[in-house]
């Protein structure tokens, strides 16, 4: 009875990473849908003051001026870190206190400072897209600047 104890258990053990190495992976990635307004395009114009390069997402954190003068800290989500690097990005292309323009659609719970980035553009012209296309998310190519509302989320430079 002894031996059959560990021959048992390595029998479970194999079946079991078996079984594990030929299921596909479980992920709990979200659609664009289901935490963003794609009728609710945003321009934010501000200053980052933090970028967090972790996964599934990147957000980088936007500092805006209302008309009044008060501040908000946006959260911006982007793609994955792996996303970016591909295009061309890491980390540093981010510098904390660089003015940016960043376009995209604001969060379903309009109370919350959030949005999906499309596009964030730099003071030098350059653009680079964030968005994370085949996620539900509006088509890349086309931003309908014509249907943001002027809103105090939003401040002009």
């Amino acid at each position: 009875m002894k031996l059959l104890t560990p021959v048992l258990c390595s029998a479970v053990a194999l079946f079991t990473a078996t079984l594990f190495s030929a299921l596909p992976p479980a992920t709990a990635h979200h659609a664009f849908g289901s935490e963003f307004d794609a009728n609710a395009p945003i321009l934010l114009k501000g200053k980052i003051v933090k970028i967090e390069w972790i996964n599934p997402h990147t957000w980088i954190h936007v500092e805006i001026v209302k008309p009044d003068g008060a501040k908000q800290v946006w959260m911006v989500e982007g793609g994955s870190p792996n996303t970016l690097l591909r295009r061309g990005a890491n980390k540093n292309s981010f510098p904390v206190g660089t003015d940016v323009v960043v376009d995209g659609y604001q969060a379903r719970d309009h109370s919350e400072l959030r949005a999906n980035a499309r596009n964030v553009t730099f003071p030098d012209g350059r653009k680079l897209f964030l968005g994370s296309p085949g996620t539900g998310a509006p088509d890349p190519e086309t931003f309908p600047a014509d249907k943001v509302k002027p809103t105090e989320k939003s401040s002009e430079k």
